[in-house]
């Protein structure tokens, strides 16, 4: 009896013995499986390495790897929006402002993305910041002002050239606001103030010039035809008459016509009487 009891748990330590090598084998198997078996989203790729040699960018979708001989990593194709933080430019003529930016751009190449650059994201943001302010600095304030989106563009395609090596694509800079002290600001005010007087003064002026040429113009036709500014003069005195003036003053010396214009005054008169 002692024998065939022996026996038995003989062979039950080596049955539960082999369910546990069989437990620990699945466990090892799904482990593998688990690190082996990557997914990445369709706006992701994986870029793999294997014993350090680049072997490409796979995705999107299921794909298998070596463990412990491939590594993995990650990279993301959508376009990031970077907001410049506050930059103090010095402009061309001296002036010191804040210039507030933002930058999109986007991962068009995962593997020169992560071999050519360490950290694609942070080198893109530092150079977008010193491309910013280096191209504002060589403008003047007023080009800054009215040449916004020029300059925008500059400094997108300067960016994009840089960057290209890496892998990326920079699909726009914006130029969100420009920041300046008071002072400045009401030194451009009275700018604007002395343009505008500027303005009105000039215009004034070529109007007086337009109807100093309309006067000399009148004056030669006068000249040429003497009963015409006779006939002027007795049309100024019929609309004195016409506001009921006391006083006629006229420059005449011969008594005809100022016993003419005194009977045509006197005529207005009664017709204005009669018509009330």
């Amino acid at each position: 009896m002692r024998a065939i009891s022996s026996e038995l748990a003989l062979q039950i330590g080596v049955s539960l013995g082999s369910l546990v090598s069989y437990f620990i084998v699945i466990l090892l198997v799904l482990v593998i499986l688990s690190s082996a078996i990557k997914v990445v989203r369709e706006y992701e790729r994986g870029v793999i390495f294997r014993l350090g040699r680049l072997i490409g960018a796979k995705g999107p979708g299921l794909f298998l790897i070596l463990p412990m001989a491939d590594k993995f990593i990650k990279i993301d194709l959508r376009t990031v929006a970077f907001d410049v933080p506050h930059q103090r430019v010095i402009t061309r003529d001296n002036v010191s402002v804040d210039v507030d930016a933002a930058v999109y751009y986007r991962v068009y190449e995962p593997t020169k993305a992560v071999v050519q650059v360490e950290n694609y994201l942070q080198a893109t943001n530092l150079l977008a910041q010193t491309t910013l302010r280096d191209v504002l600095g060589q403008v003047e304030l007023d080009d800054l002002l009215i040449k916004r989106e020029e300059l925008s563009k500059k400094v997108g395609a300067i960016l994009d050239d840089y960057t290209d090596p890496w892998g990326i694509k920079v699909m726009t800079v914006a130029i969100k606001d420009v920041s300046m002290p008071e002072s400045m600001l009401r030194a451009i005010a009275k700018q604007a103030e002395a343009e505008r007087e500027k303005r009105s003064r000039i215009i004034m002026a070529e109007g007086e010039l337009l109807a100093a040429d309309k006067m000399a113009q009148a004056a030669d036709h006068y000249m040429s035809s003497p009963f015409a500014i006779r006939l002027r003069e007795l049309q100024t005195l019929t609309d004195i008459a016409r506001e009921k003036n006391m006083v006629v003053v006229t420059t005449t010396t011969q008594g005809e016509e100022i016993a003419r214009i005194v009977g045509m005054v006197k005529s207005v008169k009664t017709e204005g009487k009669e018509a009330r």
